[in-house]
């Protein structure tokens, strides 16, 4: 029986994840916290890469089980399957993807997937915009791709909701004051 939290926080650029999985981290007791951002080749030989990354990640969260240790990821493979699904990759990784969230769902953990978005989409261009925000060089994120990911986001967690009872979905709106975001996750993860 699960005796730990897995808690993945998904959402595009500017919706808030490290400030909250930085929260989750440090507010939950016994948790690490992961950041994981993909791979970078976009080639179909990317995606084979992500695959296997994906496949010992998962082996990683098995073998994690039952050890009273919490993990809070920002990014895994929902990510790849989000970027696919917009078409900035060469390649589909659906297969890939159902196969994971296959095996991600019968791990012994309480398991929360978490998307954040705004609901004020205008928002996403002050937010990738503001001063000390991290560029990355293959990409240069704007609020129109934030807004496409956040659709593809949202459309993933209904799928995920509707096929696996088991698994904790929440979307959170990242819009409004952090003090009542934060209250929200501690009464949904029960913190």
């Amino acid at each position: 029986m699960a005796n730990s939290k897995l808690i993945v926080v998904e959402g595009p650029q500017g919706a808030g994840k490290t400030t909250i999985t930085d929260f989750l981290r440090y507010s939950i007791s016994y948790t690490n916290l992961y950041r994981l951002s993909g791979t970078s080749d976009s080639t179909t030989t990317g995606k084979k890469k992500a695959e296997e990354m994906y496949i010992d990640l998962l082996e990683y969260m098995k073998k994690m089980e039952n050890k009273n240790i919490n993990m809070v990821f920002d990014r895994t493979f929902f990510t790849e399957e989000n970027y696919c699904r917009l078409g900035k990759k060469e390649y589909s990784f659906t297969d890939v993807y159902y196969k994971l969230l296959e095996d991600f769902s019968k791990l012994d953990f309480e398991i929360y997937y978490i998307t954040l978005y705004l609901k004020d989409e205008k928002l996403y261009s002050e937010r990738l915009n503001r001063e000390g925000k991290a560029i990355f060089k293959e990409s240069i994120y704007n609020a129109e791709n934030s807004i496409n990911q956040q659709r593809i986001y949202l459309k993933i967690a209904e799928e995920i909701k509707e096929k696996y009872p088991n698994i904790n979905v929440v979307n959170i709106a990242n819009d409004k004051d952090l003090n009542e975001v934060k209250e929200e996750l501690r009464k949904i993860i029960d913190f």
